[in-house]
């Protein structure tokens, strides 16, 4: 029996340029969560994709809201070690990508969505970091506010 040959494609997101204070941006594209809309900040600096535990509920299953505490714990920007949760997340969904059975990582963000509110900005979901970047060969067109992944079909 022949062996299928797997191509490699792409898909391009919408990328939303927001400006924080008066000289710098964050980068946030739409995203899929269990089907439902979600919004994620990118943050190339991250070294995982994590989800904020105060905002994951409303997009899982019963099944899946069981989290276990992370033994390791999280380093974030400007704070010392978080405790983090892990659970396994079904589905995620970045433009024309489909990752299953994703091992995701709760933190408690309430810090960052706080911040937004004070500067009026729609709060995020999670931050695609580093793991999910990398594995898929991430390109960031700034000129025209795209997000590149690539993926075998």
């Amino acid at each position: 029996m022949a062996k299928k040959i797997k191509k490699t494609i792409s898909t391009e997101i919408p990328m939303q340029q927001i400006p924080i204070e008066n000289d710098g941006y964050h980068l946030t594209i739409p995203a899929r969560i269990n089907g439902k809309k979600a919004r994620l900040l990118i943050d190339t600096g991250a070294s995982r994709t994590v989800f904020d535990k105060n905002r994951i509920l409303p997009f899982l299953k019963e099944q899946e809201a069981e989290f276990e505490e992370n033994e390791q714990l999280s380093t974030a920007m400007g704070t010392n070690q978080l405790q983090s949760q892990i659970f396994i997340l079904d589905r995620l969904k970045l433009g024309d990508l489909k990752i299953r059975d994703y091992p995701a990582i709760l933190l408690d963000m309430v810090h960052v969505n706080h911040s937004y509110e004070k500067l009026d900005i729609q709060p995020i979901d999670g931050v695609l970091g580093g793991d999910i970047l990398s594995r898929y060969k991430a390109v960031i067109y700034y000129k025209t506010n795209k997000l590149k992944l690539y993926f075998k079909d």
